[in-house]
């Protein structure tokens, strides 16, 4: 299991930088979630959290192949 913590730190590094970072992209996305309407957040903060979400579904389809 702990070979999985480390690709998923890698993960977050090479894509976000840092943990803190994907977690900060997340919360945005959460919050989207709530009040996405028109002219509240600019397109590319809504194609960003899209981008994270789809990395973190890949990243969990292909550990769940490896289990």
């Amino acid at each position: 299991m702990s070979q999985k913590k480390d690709e998923l730190k890698e993960f977050m590094k090479d894509s976000y930088g840092s943990p803190a970072e994907l977690a900060k992209i997340l919360d945005l996305g959460v919050v989207m979630l709530f009040y996405l309407e028109e002219n509240t957040f600019s397109r590319r903060e809504v194609q960003s959290v899209v981008e994270v979400l789809k990395g973190i579904g890949e990243w969990l389809r292909e550990t769940s192949n490896e289990l």
